[in-house]
């Protein structure tokens, strides 16, 4: 959160499972559309807080799974750790809050002592977090006992219940709404307080993030009945949390523009790219649109029309050049004549494209360099590419689109492509 000197525009903070990302939609098409305007029109002065009942890791396992951006700071194990960039560096801080008052040896004594509770897998027990399922009917009469026990013992923790089955001890000071208001207390000391802030969730743990003041929240369409009664009973008079109508990463997106918080229409909604009303030239946007223009070409979703391959000549350098990721250098202009040769042959297939973490600089009154993390998901491999592209605006207009003049590409640690001929941009 340092990369930026002042107060970010906009603060997502948004659940994972069931919030972010939708698990019963096999394309993520709600995901896609989300990253889509995250990276055109906030990812350069907004910040991307994920907020997750996950592990370290099962989020790392997520990650592998779902097409996911990278985030600036991630809150994992229900609000008991909290990590900056893409290096997870820890909040040093927030852990001496939570070691107040808190033993874990003795909660898991005090547990074991209760037949109902079943320990979840050593991957989900954490410094601050011990995990157990529980069956429904089990959960409030357990839950009191253990509350009982715990205040004998002097010790200050909380017991979350969620999802019909996950029963998380706490200490009291964690939680992911007590996480969010440190996180907001640590932005203001630094005179970086987020202009405005959106909370996203589906379930009960969820629940504490629509309780910080001045947060706007928004639960999603598929929200679980445990926060729909919590909202019943703690927050329907409260006009700054909605209960979406669309699912998941959709209702993110449905808040967005409830709360006028921002653009809320994806790239991924808008049918002809070329049909834009850009005030000035935007290199995120750029980016962006050309990578879903190629998912589109190559899943045979857009027209094959030689007019679309003479535009995109148009705004490749005559003499620019795209250095290949196993290191071949190519004329832009082969490469976009090589398109011709891929027109459809993902149709039909799992087969999708997104760009992470789009940062440019401009370098000059005409230059921009753009730095970007480029994916795809082919079949069951999820391959990606770090990559630099110099953009100009010389000569060009803003309706037509900024020139590339050079694109290098070099493959992320454990993510080259299987047949890296089929890697064409």
């Amino acid at each position: 959160m340092d990369r930026m000197k002042g107060s970010a525009r906009l603060m997502i903070v948004s659940d994972l499972d069931h919030t972010m990302v939708d698990h019963h939609d096999p394309e993520n098409l709600s995901l896609l559309r989300f990253n889509a305007l995250w990276e055109a029109k906030y990812r350069e002065d907004s910040l991307l807080v994920f907020s997750t009942g996950r592990s370290l890791t099962l989020y790392k396992e997520l990650r592998k799974e779902k097409p996911m951006l990278t985030p600036d700071i991630t809150i994992m194990s229900v609000g008991t750790e909290i990590t900056y960039g893409n290096s997870m560096t820890p909040d040093d801080g927030w852990v001496e809050i939570l070691n107040q008052k808190w033993d874990k040896k003795i909660v898991l004594v005090e547990a074991s002592k209760h037949p109902e509770l079943t320990l979840q897998p050593e991957t989900e027990q954490r410094p601050h977090k011990v995990s157990f399922y529980i069956k429904k009917d089990k959960a409030a009469e357990v839950t009191k006992a253990l509350s009982e026990c715990f205040v004998k013992h002097g010790l200050d923790v909380k017991i979350i219940y969620s999802g019909g089955i996950d029963l998380d001890i706490l200490p009291q000071g964690a939680g992911k709404g007590q996480a969010l208001a440190y996180l907001l207390k640590t932005l203001r000391a630094k005179g970086k307080l987020p202009k405005n802030t959106l909370a996203c969730g589906d379930s009960g743990n969820d629940a504490e993030l629509f309780s910080i003041p001045e947060v706007y929240g928004v639960m999603v369409s598929n929200a679980q009945e445990e926060l729909l009664q919590w909202h019943a009973a703690n927050a329907k008079d409260n006009p700054n949390i909605i209960h979406a109508t669309e699912r998941c990463a959709g209702g993110i997106i449905q808040a967005i523009g409830h709360f006028n918080l921002g653009p809320n229409i994806s790239p991924r909604d808008v049918t002809d790219l070329s049909d834009t009303n850009l005030e000035k030239f935007d290199p995120a946007y750029e980016v962006v649109k050309f990578y879903l223009f190629f998912e589109r070409w190559r899943r045979a979703e857009a027209e094959k029309s030689e007019i679309y391959l003479s535009n995109l000549k148009a705004v490749c350098g005559p003499c620019g050049f795209y250095v290949h990721p196993s290191g071949f250098e190519k004329p832009l202009h082969d490469c976009v004549d090589a398109l011709r040769q891929c027109y459809g042959d993902k149709q039909g297939k799992h087969y999708r494209i997104w760009v992470d973490q789009v940062f440019s600089t401009q370098v000059s009154s005409d230059i921009w360099i753009v730095r970007f993390k480029k994916w795809e998901i082919s079949g069951e491999e999820q391959s990606g590419c770090l990559t630099t592209a110099l953009l100009s605006s010389k000569d060009a207009s803003i309706s037509q689109g900024l020139t590339w003049l050079q694109v290098h590409q070099t493959w992320l640690t454990g993510a080259s492509a299987s047949d890296q001929a089929l890697w064409f941009f």
